[in-house]
């Protein structure tokens, strides 16, 4: 069975520091972009940030300067460190796989747009 398992999210201040981790667990042979998605409730879930397979990474404006997307191809893991948070940062957060391709025995098998269950992140005093 395919997981992306979140974790890392939690209460903090302002101007505190998160970091965020997800890790994709079975029979992974490859996965193309992996990303950042937050949702607050009555709102579309939108990207935080996403970093390809080769490093090349896409932050929202809103985080520029304050996220670093950081990934490790040989553990399938992709990190969100996360300083200098605002209230305005509040929101469930979820890890994004685009496309994850794993294997069965000698079968391999896509996955699209697959994702985490998510992990809430609170900044507040």
């Amino acid at each position: 069975q395919v997981q992306l398992v979140e974790s890392g999210g939690g209460l903090v201040q302002p101007g505190g520091s998160l970091r965020l981790s997800c890790a994709a667990s079975g029979s992974i042979f490859s996965i193309n972009v992996m990303g950042w998605y937050r949702q607050v409730p009555g709102k579309q879930r939108e990207l935080v940030a996403s970093v390809t397979g080769g490093g090349i990474t896409n932050y929202a404006d809103s985080v520029k300067g304050r996220f670093t997307i950081s990934r490790d191809n040989a553990k399938d893991t992709v990190s969100l460190q996360m300083n200098s948070l605002k209230p305005e940062d509040t929101a469930v957060y979820y890890c994004n796989a685009e496309a994850l391709q794993y294997y069965t025995g000698t079968r391999y098998h896509w996955l699209a747009d697959f994702w985490g269950q998510g992990t809430q992140v609170t900044v507040s005093s």
